[in-house]
């Protein structure tokens, strides 16, 4: 973990479980823009970190669908973009997501997401 990791995990108010689960995300503002997949590296209660293969300016906000495998239908939620960094070698960025706007079910969903993959890791 470096110092970047270890700022952004102090200041956190949700726990965060490592997962790689699909997700789809798009600008909020281009409603003709077609989503963009990747896949998550972290997800918790408050936002999700994930790679995008392109620049997305602090503080733009997302539509984020995910797939949590404990239901069907992905869950949705608007985010913004707390943080981005390039990811050194490559042409990704890595980029750390508040939730602004989700269903409760939705967090709901999340939340118990979040709760029984901690309790396997323990």
């Amino acid at each position: 973990m470096d110092n970047l990791d270890r700022i952004i995990e102090e200041r956190r108010k949700f726990q965060r479980v490592g997962f790689n689960l699909p997700l789809q995300y798009k600008n909020l503002r281009k409603s003709g823009e077609i989503a963009t997949g990747s896949l998550t590296k972290d997800i918790g209660e408050g936002g999700v970190r994930f790679k995008s293969n392109e620049f997305i300016s602090l503080a733009c906000r997302l539509v984020v669908e995910i797939n949590l495998p404990t239901i069907t239908k992905p869950i949705k939620a608007i985010s913004k973009v707390a943080w981005i960094r390039k990811i050194p070698a490559t042409d990704e960025y890595e980029l750390g997501n508040q939730f602004l706007e989700m269903s409760r079910e939705d967090k709901s969903h999340v939340t118990d997401f979040v709760n029984k993959v901690m309790s396997k890791n323990l």
